[in-house]
């Protein structure tokens, strides 16, 4: 299976031309498409109806979580809902089984990395900081739990490492994802791992049990040589 891979699209209203140049070749070299998280600027309905338009015309099988962009409007459901329409599979936690291959993803959330991770300790504000990234790995635990396929792809938003993470300004290493996803990972099996959200991070690296990450943001992308609007992993 050939599977097309980005996050972060980020599309606005006016931007129907630039989603179309970045999508329309990806039904002549991939058999899916993956969508990561971050598909509107600021998760309003307006924003993904000229998404879908656009996704609507590739005629492939298209698996999508959201981002932290996609519940800026707090519409985040009706977003879901409107990606199911159109015969989007939305994982958010649900595991989704196409052609012998499993999927599983979860938006993910902030938290830091190994040894700087934030723990639940001291005030209720940190407490509820962790538990949402708590929250969200038992989400992508459930979900790998319940598949029972030897190929595993996962999809998240958030990094699970901080090697894909590199490039951006070290400040923000904790608002860029949680080791805790990758954790995850590693004790349930995945083949695979795609992310976002890290705009100016490095392009891949592995889980410290050894499972390829991929991180697939748009930004990221077309900043290589020669630019590309997703990566295409086969497996």
């Amino acid at each position: 299976m050939r599977i097309a891979a980005v996050a972060d699209l980020h599309c606005g209203i006016a931007d129907r031309e630039r989603i179309r140049e970045r999508l329309q070749s990806v039904p002549q070299v991939a058999d899916v498409l993956l969508l990561g998280g971050d598909l509107t600027n600021y998760g309003k309905p307006e924003e993904l109806e000229v998404l879908i338009g656009q996704l609507v015309k590739l005629r492939i099988p298209i698996i999508s979580i959201l981002g932290n962009h996609d519940y800026e409007s707090g519409r985040q459901q009706d977003l879901l809902h409107m990606l199911q329409g159109v015969d989007v599979r939305t994982l958010d936690a649900e595991p989704y089984e196409f052609d012998g291959i499993g999927f599983a993803g979860v938006k993910g959330f902030c938290g830091g990395f190994g040894r700087g991770e934030l723990t639940a300790f001291g005030e209720p504000e940190v407490k509820s900081f962790v538990h949402a990234s708590l929250e969200e790995s038992l989400r992508l635990e459930l979900a790998l739990g319940r598949l029972r396929q030897d190929r595993r792809v996962v999809l998240m938003h958030y990094a699970p490492i901080p090697e894909t993470a590199v490039g951006e300004a070290p400040e923000i290493f904790p608002f860029l994802g949680s080791s805790r996803l990758s954790d995850v990972c590693d004790r349930f099996g995945a083949t695979v791992i795609f992310h976002g959200h890290a705009h100016h991070g490095s392009s891949e690296g592995k889980t410290r049990g050894g499972i390829p990450v991929y991180n697939v943001a748009l930004p990221l992308l077309m900043a290589q040589k020669p630019p590309r609007s997703f990566r295409v992993i086969e497996l």
